[in-house]
């Protein structure tokens, strides 16, 4: 099987698979998501990913219908029936099947898993990046389905033949819209707080790691966008991804400045990611 998909223990094709309309994810985008990586099909990151998943569903009030070690079972089994061992694993929980009423419903929560062949991207490919105003809403801590703005974001990447977007409030940086932003600065690794202005992506707290275990300072405060344009590095982190620096932004160079020390966070990443994964 190339891709599958699952919906409440029914397991097909990706493409084969249907859903009720009156899922509240149709309509509300009511849920939270998760994704990941599988290679030689082991799940990078799964527990820390789980985690996350239940603290997004428990911030909305709604209940997993699964313990986490069943949670992990079902997904490294479903990744276990895809023939490729290097897949992107999504899986999603919407609040139920209900007629469409705003307030929350009396119904069991929906388990929707998706699996397509996937690799990571190449941690050491350089970015052009642009800025845009950060207008989502006040919830970004949380990973739910409502992701109008990314898309909208994605659309303006696109259509400037960049790579990534570096939203603000005022003069000051957020996150990416598919991702978490950084710099280096001095040998000083700064990053945005785990507020509720941005997803405390599992790739941040990874680069977090590898730069404690370095002994790189790592300060986990606000910062400017004239501090990312001064900034000797500006990074990039997702699961996908890992620390991809920035070479531009909104077409003015940026970076290049601290090429040994973000390569040493670079491998070390790598290195963590090919470990987990071996066969």
């Amino acid at each position: 099987m190339e891709t599958l998909g699952y919906y409440n223990g029914k397991i097909g094709r990706l493409e084969e698979m249907t859903v009720p309309m009156t899922d509240r994810a149709c309509y509300f985008g009511d849920g939270v998501y998760e994704a990941t990586y599988a290679r030689n099909h082991r799940i990078y990151c799964l527990d820390e990913h789980v985690d996350r998943f239940y603290n997004s569903a428990g911030l909305l009030r709604m209940e997993i219908p699964y313990t986490k070690p069943e949670l992990k079972d079902l997904l490294r089994d479903l990744v276990g029936q895809v023939d490729s061992g290097e897949q992107f694993v999504y899986w999603q929980l919407s609040r139920g099947t209900a007629i469409r009423e705003h307030a929350f419903p009396k119904t069991k929560a929906n388990l929707w898993v998706m699996l397509r062949p996937g690799e990571i991207q190449d941690t050491y490919q350089r970015l052009k990046l642009i800025t845009l105003e950060d207008t989502r809403f006040l919830h970004c801590n949380i990973k739910t389905l409502n992701l109008l703005p990314n898309v909208m974001a994605a659309q303006r990447i696109a259509d400037a033949g960049c790579d990534e977007a570096v939203l603000h409030r005022g003069e000051m940086v957020t996150e990416c819209a598919h991702s978490n932003v950084h710099i280096l600065k001095d040998g000083v690794f700064k990053t945005h707080p785990t507020d509720h202005l941005i997803l405390p992506g599992i790739a941040r707290g990874n680069l977090i790691k590898v730069c404690k275990a370095r002994n790189v300072p790592v300060d986990e405060t606000p910062f400017t966008l004239a501090e990312l344009m001064d900034a000797d590095e500006v990074i990039v982190s997702s699961s996908g991804s890992f620390c991809m620096a920035a070479d531009s932004v909104d077409g003015k160079p940026v970076g290049g400045r601290a090429p040994a020390l973000l390569r040493q966070l670079q491998d070390d990443l790598m290195a963590d990611y090919l470990e987990k994964t071996q066969a």
